[in-house]
C-alpha cells in the first residue's frame, strides 16, 4: 500500500495521509526487522517526527551493516541522509548521498543509484542549489528510464525538473 498521494510542487516532498501513516506506525510497533525499521524511518519522517526518525534511521544502518546485504546498507544510508536533510543538515546529507550514489553506480545498481540521486537532488533543492538539483534529477531520470521504469516511477522526477524550471523562470522575472 502506498501512502504517497502526490508531491508538493514547492517543497518536492511527499504528500501523505498523516492519519494512515500514524496508524501504520502503531501497527509496526517496535518490530526490529530491517524492512520494518526502514518503513518506520520513512513514516516518522513524513509525519515530522524527526528526532525519533534519526534514532531509528541510525538503528536501521547498524542493522543493515550487521545483517543485511550491501544493497540494504545503501538503502538504509540513503534514508538516513534524508532525515539529515529534513533536519537542515544539507552538507552532511549531500556527502552521504554522493557516496551512496557513487557506490551504487559502481556496482551497476541503477535503481539504488537513481534513489540516491533523486534524494540528493531534493537535498540540493532545499539548499538552493538549483543547478546541482537539476543535474541530479536528470541523472535520476536517465537511470530510471534505462532500467525500464514505468511512467508512475518517473513522475516524481519529472515534477522535480519542472519545479526547478518554474523556479528559474520566476527568479528570472523577479530580477
Amino acid at each position: 500500500m502506498s501512502y504517497i498521494r502526490g508531491y508538493d510542487a514547492e517543497t518536492l516532498r511527499e504528500i501523505v495521509d498523516e492519519r494512515e501513516c500514524l496508524q501504520r506506525l502503531e501497527e509496526l510497533g517496535t518490530l526490529r526487522s530491517l524492512p520494518a525499521l526502514l518503513e518506520r524511518v520513512w513514516l516518522l519522517k513524513v509525519t515530522d517526527q524527526l528526532d525519533e526518525a534519526l534514532l531509528v534511521s541510525e538503528q536501521s544502518v547498524r542493522t543493515a551493516r550487521m545483517a543485511g546485504t550491501r544493497k540494504d546498507l545503501l538503502r538504509a544510508r540513503i534514508l538516513h541522509a534524508t532525515i539529515l536533510q529534513w533536519r537542515g543538515q544539507y552538507a552532511v546529507a549531500e556527502q552521504e548521498l554522493t557516496t551512496c550514489a557513487e557506490e551504487a553506480e559502481g556496482q551497476g545498481w541503477a535503481g539504488i543509484a537513481a534513489f540516491a540521486y533523486q534524494h540528493r537532488g531534493k537535498n540540493r533543492w532545499d539548499a538552493d542549489d538549483l543547478d546541482g538539483a537539476r543535474a541530479d534529477f536528470k541523472r535520476t531520470l536517465f537511470l530510471r528510464q534505462e532500467s525500464g521504469a514505468v511512467d508512475a516511477e518517473l513522475e516524481p522526477t519529472l515534477l522535480a525538473i519542472d519545479a526547478i524550471d518554474r523556479r528559474r523562470v520566476h527568479a528570472g522575472l523577479a530580477s
